[in-house]
């Protein structure tokens, strides 16, 4: 167990700040309601304590990708949906989703068709591809569903579902594209809902709302309208401790590969760090971090548990051992860290290691 005093590294989640997204998010699509993805292990919060904020906040339906993730969370959650969204490759993930009273996600004619025979009076989702080319029924096999009826007749269709390929980009014809390839086929299913949306989507408006929206990056803080001011409260604050202030005053390289030369007297701190806790090793010399309202330029490689920054410009009294260094934070939210680090949110997010120290604030 790591402790705020022995650990080198704190995670503080904000799950009221995870709460109210839901509720803003919820708020936005009127009548229609809100799922939420809580996938690898909610995109690293910490998926146990994640639930019961968005279940309290009016949470029904829970998107997983593998069984073993629904499994786990029907621990947590013993009458919620879980959905899994991976589908039924095999029997043995038939029989955890019919154990576990978990919805399965039917992905081809085969899943649809192993799904009959396993358990066709439980509930299960069907996944109809628009356009992503990876998970869901091809269009081929979805116009053979259409004109042949009897391939899914006795189903307990919960939901019918595609997703959306570039909902962040709202003026990209190709979300027009794909609602005008799922609008026909949410129909197809009596009784069933229909899910098109994700958190971009959700801005999108209300014709790509449907019954349901599932809402994944921009519940943790995440921007669902990249361009724009992000709608959506923080949810992580990433801290460093500094473990080592340095002086110095003749011309020196830091880290591996000396890749950063120091040219001037100065000061660097070293931040116990690195990409095992999933502070990505892109950020090598373009990530910052701030002490305060100070922001400190990384120099030098990301190594496995350290960083280095320059602080020559921050008080001495402020930049010292045991010191903490934010490295997601207010004047950093992860947007900002993932662009500088060439990647998205959704994997700052989802790296986020085991060592991290995590304090949970709120959600009461």
């Amino acid at each position: 167990m790591t402790s705020p005093e022995t650990s080198t590294a704190i995670l503080t989640i904000d799950l009221d700040a995870l709460g109210a997204n839901y509720r803003l998010l919820d708020d936005k699509l009127g009548p229609a309601s809100l799922g939420a993805a809580v996938k690898a292990d909610a995109y690293g919060l910490g998926s146990d304590r994640a639930v019961q904020t968005l279940q309290q906040a009016g949470c029904e339906d829970f998107f997983v990708a593998v069984v073993d993730e629904g499994m786990a969370l029907r621990k947590t959650l013993p009458d919620a949906r879980i959905h899994i969204l991976g589908g039924v490759i095999s029997d043995d993930i038939r029989k955890a989703c019919i154990a576990q009273n978990l919805i399965p996600v039917l992905n081809s004619l085969a899943d649809i068709a192993a799904w009959k025979e396993a358990a066709p009076e439980r509930p299960c989702d069907i996944h109809m591809d628009t356009g992503m080319l990876r998970l869901g029924l091809p269009p081929d096999e979805t116009a053979l569903i259409a004109n042949n009826p009897g391939l899914t007749e006795g189903l307990a269709v919960d939901t019918v579902l595609s997703h959306l390929a570039v909902a962040d980009e709202a003026n990209n014809p190709k979300n027009a594209e794909q609602l005008a390839a799922f609008t026909p086929l949410a129909p197809l299913f009596k009784g069933a809902r229909a899910s098109l949306a994700n958190s971009s989507g959700i801005f999108l408006g209300p014709d790509y709302h449907f019954d349901l929206a599932r809402a994944g990056v921009a519940l943790y803080g995440g921007n669902p309208t990249p361009g724009e001011p992000n709608p959506m409260a923080q949810v992580i604050r990433l801290q460093g401790k500094i473990l080592q202030v340095r002086d110095v005053d003749t011309p020196q390289t830091v880290g591996y590969g000396a890749t950063h030369r120091v040219k001037k007297p100065g000061r660097v701190a070293t931040v116990g760090v690195g990409y095992a806790d999933g502070y990505l090793r892109s950020l090598s010399n373009t990530g910052c971090g701030y002490i305060g309202k100070d922001r400190v330029p990384l120099i030098g490689r990301v190594s496995m548990d350290l960083i280095t920054f320059d602080v020559t410009d921050v008080p001495v009294d402020a930049a010292h051992a045991g010191a903490l260094v934010d490295l997601v934070g207010p004047n950093n939210p992860v947007d900002d860290v993932a662009e500088s680090a060439g990647t998205i949110a959704y994997e700052i997010l989802t790296s986020l290691g085991p060592r991290l120290h995590r304090i949970y604030q709120g959600g009461h």
